[in-house]
């Protein structure tokens, strides 16, 4: 894991007679067992040479450190504390994969479940915590991958292309927004994905639509008049900017 709880009065009971030389070697060791999952090595030399131990001090230091606060077994130095904590977050990601797991099958009761077995396992899985790495380092924002109702697989696969390539994620509020704009516009919500596909847009606002059809209305209007006036012979027709 790439994150622990730090309880700064259980370290301070525990550790109050350590020296400064050996709180560091102790922090050291201790980001190891929780980033690793599993014991210290009990080759002392290659222990020392992972942490920067070096001189005589150092040595004894880590010495005594191994001696108050770990056990030494054949598989390594453990950390009772360490284990238990460890053990807790298992236990938590278990519990949240059954409880994962209930829901997606009540949710999806009636539905064909071998046809749904590989889908429920999977929006199972991405419910629960990541217990390799339980708090991100840079979290991403929970993404929709189920295609909406009304839009082709393909149209939403582009859509999710589109909004991955702009750093924009694909969630639920956003695509409700684009439906929502979409009705203001008389448009379906594949309709304003394709747009948004089209023109490279990461949003979708109705206006934009009734400003572009203004603009053709009015272009259209100019190109009857002077074709009318080109088909009736009149002379005053003029191009605009003549």
């Amino acid at each position: 894991m790439h994150y622990y709880q730090h309880n700064i009065g259980d370290y301070r009971k525990d550790t109050s007679h350590l020296t400064l030389l050996e709180h560091g070697i102790y922090r050291q060791l201790l980001d190891t067992y929780y980033l690793d999952e599993q014991p210290l090595t009990n080759d002392i030399a290659k222990l020392m040479r992972s942490h920067s131990v070096r001189n005589a001090d150092e040595q004894q230091s880590l010495q005594n450190v191994l001696t108050d606060f770990f056990v030494l077994t054949e598989n390594g130095y453990i950390h009772t504390r360490c284990d238990k904590e460890l053990a807790h977050l298992y236990a938590k990601s278990e519990s949240a994969r059954a409880s994962a797991n209930a829901r997606w099958t009540r949710k999806n009761k009636g539905i064909d479940a071998n046809a749904m077995q590989t889908q429920s396992e999977c929006n199972a899985n991405g419910m629960l915590p990541n217990t390799q790495y339980p708090t991100p380092i840079n979290p991403i924002p929970n993404i929709n991958t189920i295609t909406p109702e009304g839009v082709s697989d393909e149209v939403f696969k582009d859509f999710c292309k589109l909004r991955k390539g702009l750093k924009a994620p694909v969630t639920q509020t956003a695509i409700n927004g684009l439906a929502k704009e979409g009705q203001k516009a008389n448009l379906s919500l594949e309709q304003v994905m394709i747009l948004c596909c089209q023109n490279g847009w990461r949003g979708f606002k109705a206006e934009w639509i009734k400003e572009k059809k203004t603009v053709e209305q009015r272009n259209s209007t100019v190109m009857s008049g002077l074709t009318r006036g080109i088909i009736g012979g009149n002379k005053d027709v003029r191009l605009l900017g003549k």
